[in-house]
């Protein structure tokens, strides 16, 4: 087969683009000719700027190395034509998905590309065979949700399925918590579309066995094979004449990834009398050949499923349950042991579920049946528990053929059951964060990811894990041990600190040591996660030399130039080179921290905490969560997610990047569409706070660069908003003057296309001193301290009013607070932190005296409550601060934490779509809001949304108008489709960002008023 030659294709007209003023080809590039031979001959993105490199740098593991560049292909032609160029100028290619890769098979000194932004489509589905045809880019999540009205979905499962995308899972091998039901990927694979090592395109599928050693005959005469006809013969001779060495050497285990996957190879030849040579691209991390476009097989989705969580007291109990658990026949069985459910407790989204296990326990294994029905998986489950738990009463009896399958031996202590969807799906999501939860640590010794998925027979783990357990005492560590106790693969990541002189030397030490307790237990060095650069040095010792040249073999007839993902399975990768942290390593933040960091290492710790894990780019393609609202907008742009701006903030402080964090360049870049959700607070199970690490950075930078005019007016709404009120109504007739936005944007960047606040003559403080309160103090269980923030006072009083008019009914005492207005918010997300700082000294100083009086305090505006809750406390220490910050609430959760609505009457008679502002979101105190409507009578319809897009100032800028819009498309579009008939949202900007398209009649209603319009 010749070569194509690569041609220039017409481009199709770019979409909007949000990010349209933001410039990637501003730092330096290296090799422009190189850059501009490629953007010659593709349609996709070509990025070879020192930012995007270093985004490309790091992947979910502990490695990182420079790439080349990237590119962002459009199609198969576009990789071809990569591939192509870069064969004839022998310049390495990495094919790479959602860089979630652990073991560092994603990072390469080599050209990316890049395929979960642009490739990431259904080709076909085809649910009479149970295949689907897609693009390597999608996500398992998003591929699963277009199978799922056909009943079927593709079976493999990794834990982090909603950002690891197809060809990643294919290029890894991956399975999932349930591969006790089904197989890996290869398992799957029935065609690929695979662009070679030379630019040829190709699909591979099934051939029969005696047609694959004639093609391989056939190439033996020719004097110029083509790389194809070289693959065949290799795998011809492999059929032939190896057979009984693979089968001798592999491991008889269900989760082996580890090298090549000749064992499927024989498998399929003796099952199927075929093979199919793309099944040896799963797992091949792209070192083979580029998958463009892949027909996997389907499996249908079970009826029901049946949980239960057993408890015990040591983990080595929990190893010895697991194989007499098996003959129960479970879908799944996961291990959590005390080191993962104590990190796990500190994490606000998983303490819930820890808080219900009980006290005592140190270990659990999470049982999952698939049932025909819930009383058939109740069933399963109470013959578990007859077995296994003898004593405990299950949902149902067991059935009269329960009893112990092994011995009559019990470990277990106690059992949770689980079988509606709630329940199940918080015990499920705390396991799958295991990841990010034991990476949380922001300390310099981590759990590490270099032996975290061996895998061993599951009849050998309690002695395995005895042993494991030893030898870590040797090297004064230990470890946490979770994941898929059922196949044997455990994820043990030992505590290292890779910073210290012999942490390197211990983790080879380690790796070496575990790898032959591996082989002695009949086990692999990956049953999971891949070789890459961790583990491919022990594939030798654990296959032997005659495999591991097969596996040199193999590598050489389908890349002879050695230029797909050079060093990786079968090649020379050194797990102790390029690791994101060794000896030589600095941080260097150049300025002493203003915020309180009560975490271990401070604000270093925080900026070293994101370890690449992507779990802020899932949201993209499943519900719930609000990070991260620009990489949501932009669309999978890797430099707008958590990850991309903790890591390069983190490479710029340890002098990896050409600028420093307090450069325009890298604020532009990087921090810039930060907008300060808080989201990553939550949403990321390490708990990355981008919010609070850019407003550290935004406020050194203020002190070194001075602060512009704009930064200036948007810190000083309460003086603003004061005077507008002053001289209100001309204020507002200044405001709707022809050309006064053009003005505004021309003089203060404040963008054209928004609508000014219309300022209120009389403000709320004035209202409230010429009314006598309709519950005295003395006959009220409750006072509270309304807070007139400058939103409320000044541009919109009816919404305090309608707080009052619902507490007076609910028979609390209310005064507002004549001494506080502004929390201080407005200063603090533009990092003026001395002037937040000197705000919250005030108030606090006047609000802990009221508290110490029996007052709580009240904020209608969810941003500042929040600033009260959780900002004061990064700003201040002590006793008052914390009686503040404890005794403060949002109007709705105020009246939902006391329940003070149980004392009025309500007829709200609509349905209302309901959207929760982002900072109340992130601190999980938005439900409250909604619980108020519902028990007020509305029908209220939760939108499943991020931040509008306002953030406050941001939406007023100029130059972030774009973004803002593209971000408030995503709650424009969930208001379309909700079945409300008026959308309701508490947060002033949210209202703001509503009201200013043509979709409502107006701003929409605080909450709050919903409920005061319900009252009878």
């Amino acid at each position: 087969m010749s070569k194509p030659t690569p041609s220039k294709r017409s481009r199709p007209e770019p979409a909007a683009d949000p990010r349209s003023n933001y410039d990637y080809r501003s730092s330096e590039i290296d090799d422009p000719g190189l850059v501009a031979d490629l953007d010659a001959l593709v349609d996709g993105e070509v990025r070879f700027d020192s930012y995007t490199r270093n985004l490309y740098a790091t992947d979910a593991s502990a490695y990182h190395q420079l790439p080349i560049g990237v590119v962002v292909p459009t199609s198969t032609a576009d990789v071809q034509a990569v591939m192509t160029y870069c064969a004839d100028n022998d310049i390495p290619v990495l094919p790479r998905g959602g860089g979630t890769s652990l073991a560092g098979q994603t990072v390469n000194e080599a050209v990316v590309l890049d395929f979960k932004k642009q490739m990431d489509g259904v080709v076909d589905i085809d649910p009479d065979a149970e295949t689907v045809t897609a693009q390597p880019g999608i996500t398992l999540a998003r591929l699963n949700d277009k199978l799922e009205s056909h009943g079927l979905k593709y079976a493999p499962d990794p834990a982090w399925g909603d950002k690891s995308v197809l060809g990643g899972c294919i290029g890894n091998n991956s399975t999932g918590a349930h591969s006790l039901k089904y197989e890996k990927a290869d398992g799957y694979l029935e065609a690929c579309e695979v662009v070679l090592a030379d630019g040829t395109v190709t699909t591979f599928d099934w051939m029969e066995v005696d047609a694959l050693h004639d093609r391989a005959e056939a190439a033996a005469s020719d004097d110029d094979p083509s790389i194809e006809d070289q693959v065949y013969a290799v795998v011809s001779d492999i059929l032939r004449n190896h057979r009984d060495e693979i089968e001798s050497r592999y491991p008889d285990l269900m989760r082996n990834v580890s090298g090549y996957n000749l064992d499927k190879l024989i498998a399929d030849a003796e099952e199927h009398g075929a093979v199919n040579v793309g099944r040896l691209l799963a797992g091949s991390e792209g070192t083979l050949g580029i998958v463009t476009e892949a027909t996997v097989s389907l499996e249908p989705i079970p009826n029901e499923t049946a949980v239960v969580m057993l408890t015990y007291d040591d983990v080595l109990d929990a190893m010895e349950d697991v194989a007499p658990i098996l003959e129960h026949d479970p879908a799944a069985v996961e291990v959590m042991d005390d080191v993962f459910l104590d990190l796990a407790a500190d994490r606000p989204e998983f303490a819930d579920v820890v808080d219900i296990l009980p006290d005592g326990t140190d270990s659990t294994l999470l049982v999952e049946f698939y049932a025909d029905s819930v009383a058939d998986g109740k069933q399963k489950v109470a013959d578990l528990l007859a077995d296994r738990l003898p004593g405990v009463a299950a949902a149902v009896a067991p059935s009269d053929d329960a009893g112990s399958t092994t011995t009559d031996e019990t470990y277990a202590v106690d059992a949770l059951e689980a079988y509606d969807a709630d329940r199940q799906t918080k015990f499920w999501k705390m396991r799958k964060a295991g990841l990010p939860i034991l990476l949380s640590r922001t300390s310099d010794a981590k759990h590490w990811p270099f032996i975290e998925d061996t895998a061993v027979p599951a009849e050998n783990l309690p002695e395995y894990v005895a042993d494991i357990q030893t030898l870590f005492e040797e090297y004064d560590t230990f470890a946490s041990y979770y994941a898929h106790a059922g196949p044997g693969v455990l994820h043990i990541r030992p505590l290292l600190d890779l910073k210290a002189d012999d942490g390197i030397e211990t983790m080879y030490e380690i790796c070496d040591d575990v790898t032959d307790l591996v082989i002695e237990y009949g086990g692999s060095v990956s049953g999971e996660h891949g070789d890459g650069r961790a583990r491919t040095t022990w594939n030798e010792k654990l296959y032997g030399d005659e495999i591991w040249s097969l596996f040199q073999r193999l590598k050489a007839a389908f890349d002879p130039d050695d230029l797909l993902n050079p060093g990786n399975v079968s090649g020379d990768a050194d797990p102790t080179e390029n690791l994101r942290y060794d000896a030589d390593y600095e941080f260097d933040a150049d300025f002493e921290p203003t915020l309180n960091w009560d975490n271990e290492n401070g604000f270093q710790g925080m900026a070293e905490l994101c370890h690449g894990c992507a779990g802020c780019t899932g949201h993209q393609d499943t519900t719930g969560g609000v990070m991260c609202p620009t990489y949501r907008a932009t669309e999978n742009e890797e430099i707008t997610s958590t990850r991309g701006r903790a890591n390069m903030l983190r490479r710029a402080m340890s002098g990896e990047l050409p600028d420093d964090v307090f450069t325009d360049e890298f604020s532009h870049e990087v921090l810039d569409l930060c907008i300060g959700c808080k989201g990553c607070k939550r949403d990321c199970p390490s708990g990355v706070d981008m919010a609070k690490l850019k407003t550290e950075v935004a406020h050194e930078r203020h002190q070194r660069e001075g602060v512009g005019l704009r930064d200036k007016l948007f810190a000083n709404v309460e003086t603003l908003y004061s005077l507008g009120s002053t001289f209100a109504p001309l204020s507002n007739l200044a405001t709707k003057l022809p050309g006064s936005g053009l003005l505004a944007e021309k003089t203060l960047g404040i963008a054209r296309e928004r609508e000014l606040p219309t300022f209120s003559r009389t403000t709320l403080q004035e209202w409230d001193r010429n009314r006598t309160p309709a519950v005295s103090e003395r006959e009220a269980d409750h006072k509270a301290l309304l807070i007139a923030d400058p939103y409320t006072n000044y541009t919109q009083p009816d919404v305090g009013k309608a707080a009052v008019q619902v507490l007076e009914a609910a028979g609390v005492h209310v005064a507002i607070a004549d001494e506080v207005t502004d929390s201080g918010r407005p200063a603090h997300s533009k990092g003026l932190l001395e002037q937040s700082k000197a705000t919250a000294e005030a108030n606090v100083e006047v609000l802990a005296d009221r508290v110490a009086d029996g007052w709580e305090l009240v904020s209608v505006e969810p941003s500042d409550a929040v600033m009260y809750q959780e900002d004061y406390l990064d700003l201040l220490s002590g006793d008052a601060v914390e009686a503040v910050a404890d005794n403060t609430y949002s109007v709705l959760e105020y009246i939902d934490t006391f329940r003070l609505d149980e004392a009025i009457d309500t007829a709200g008679e609509e349905t209302l779509s309901y959207h929760g502002h982002c900072h109340q979101t992130a601190a999980s105190r938005e439900h409250h809001a909604v619980g108020v409507l519902r028990r007020a009578g509305y029908e209220v319809d939760v939108l499943d949304t991020t931040c509008c897009g306002m953030a406050g100032s941001f939406g007023y800028e100029a130059e972030h108008y774009s973004m803002s819009q593209a971000i408030g498309r995503l709650l424009f579009d969930a208001v379309d489709d909700s079945p409300g008939n008026t959308v309701v949202a508490p947060g002033t900007s949210c209202r703001s960002q509503l009201g200013d398209t043509d979709r409502y009649d107006g701003k929409p209603p605080h909450p709050i008023e919903k409920v005061a319009d319900a009252l009878q």
